[in-house]
């Protein structure tokens, strides 16, 4: 809408124009029902230059009073994330106008609104030059620069990406630190803060300095935050805001692991150990359910009633990169459990209702939080844990039993593409991994009934 028309938050005294704002209810009998102030003209085109300057003191004054602790210029600052969004619009306006009598128009529209925001001079310097309040001017500078698509805060888009991710809360919250550790890095390397000025060089810079700038984190966790940037930017590139995803190929070296210091499967004299202990009814089916199908914990302790299916069939809900639900035949020495904890119960009903999920909406953890400190403490009380200097994780954890499941279905010849379907990892190969609809589902039986407990188990 061009200023001559535009009649928001305006309205006529006399053949003057003003601003009005309205108040909200609960502060009527402090400040009234509405805020006014006179532009002092009659020409609706200088009005819309002049109203923003109004409109930030009007609202100010309503967020003071809703909190008299917040300063006036704290409250102020809500004007400027205000302009920041009409420039956003203006950008938009002016990347889609093609026509060059169109584009000056918007920019001439462009040049009040910053000269509106820009203020009044409040005082002359000896040679009679205009001086105007600094944060104001800067305020106009990135307004008439964001609006013309000269500059682009790198986190302007960030809050449409996350909302077109179909990712999960606690990945949207590594997006967030990921930005976030980029807009300090930008900071405190001098760098500004917008998308035009990132460069190959300057992510090049990034992930030299990222190191000292998180010293607590571990490479893998900073090449996480650098490969969800590199996701945005790849975002952004294809919707034409950036010439090319500067973090493709990025990545912090990280230190290299011998055998003796990753993560492994369960030892069979483990598993022993593990399901003969003292443990509740609730963790033995637990385990027995892990090692026999070699599924991932959230994914067992999520599963429904109708999830165990009376086709001898696990329906396990999507985990990682997986594209739908998974799944996996019913190992025969896992009926009994399956039928007990079904009995009674509707289809919707929770097989492992002894773990319910987190209460709090913005949680980020996983329902299976608590069921891993669990059994966390129990694997200790009876001895299974290995552990190495300077490792923050053990060497054995809850997912040892899907690495035993994986290592004793090899074992029992199993095809490699096989164990790949069941217990959903990516298959390697044009062949398995394009081409193919998969095993059938009598291979993928075969495959979970050849992996066995320690003869010294019942099932």
């Amino acid at each position: 809408m061009s200023l001559s028309s535009d009649r928001k938050y305006l309205e006529l005294h006399g053949n003057q124009w003003r601003v009005v704002v309205n108040v909200p209810k609960k502060l009527h009998a402090k400040l009234g029902t509405k805020l006014k102030k006179p532009l002092g003209t009659d020409s609706l085109r200088e009005a819309n230059r002049l109203k923003w300057d109004a409109l930030a003191d009007l609202k100010a004054t309503i967020a003071h009073a809703e909190n008299p602790s917040l300063s006036l210029k704290a409250a102020r600052s809500a004007s400027r994330q205000q302009a920041i969004q009409q420039a956003v619009q203006f950008a938009e306006q002016r990347r889609t106008a093609f026509d060059p009598a169109q584009r000056d128009e918007i920019d001439e529209e462009i040049d009040w609104q910053a000269e509106s925001l820009a203020g009044r001079p409040i005082a002359t310097d000896e040679g009679g030059y205009e001086i105007f309040d600094p944060e104001r001017l800067r305020l106009a500078k990135d307004f008439s620069q964001l609006a013309r698509g000269d500059r682009t805060p790198i986190d302007l888009y960030h809050e449409k990406f996350l909302a077109m991710s179909h990712v999960k809360a606690r990945t949207q919250a590594d997006d967030k630190r990921a930005i976030k550790l980029l807009k300090d890095w930008c900071s405190k390397a001098g760098v500004p803060p917008y998308l035009q000025a990132m460069t190959k060089k300057e992510a090049v810079r990034f992930c030299d300095e990222l190191p000292t700038l998180a010293a607590n984190l571990s490479p893998v966790t900073l090449n996480k935050y650098v490969s969800r940037l590199s996701v945005y930017w790849t975002w952004l590139e294809n919707r034409h805001e950036v010439d090319s995803n500067i973090w493709q190929g990025r990545r912090l070296r990280e230190p290299q692991q011998t055998t003796d210091q990753k993560e492994r499967p369960f030892t069979d004299d483990e598993v022993e150990i593990l399901l003969k202990g003292p443990a509740e009814q609730k963790m033995h089916d637990l385990m027995r359910i892990a090692a026999l199908s070699g599924a991932r914990l959230d994914a067992i302790v999520c599963l429904k009633v109708k999830d165990c299916r009376d086709d001898g069939v696990f329906v396990f809900k999507p985990q990682k990169k997986e594209p739908g639900p998974r799944l996996c035949p019913i190992h025969p020495d896992l009926i009994e459990i399956v039928e007990r904890r079904k009995k009674g119960k509707a289809p919707e009903d929770d097989i492992f209702p002894e773990w319910p999920g987190v209460k709090k909406s913005d949680s980020l953890r996983e329902r299976s939080f608590k069921t891993s400190n669990e059994f966390t403490a129990y694997r200790r009380i009876v001895g299974v844990e290995e552990r190495r200097e300077g490792k923050r994780r053990g060497l054995v954890n809850f997912h040892s039993f899907r690495r035993w499941f994986i290592t004793k279905a090899e074992q029992a010849g199993q095809l490699e593409s096989t164990i790949a379907v069941v217990v959903g990892h990516k298959r390697q190969g044009m062949t398995f991994g394009v081409y193919s609809g998969g095993p059938l589902l009598q291979q993928a039986r075969e495959c979970v009934e050849a992996v066995r407990l320690p003869p010294n188990l019942l099932a």
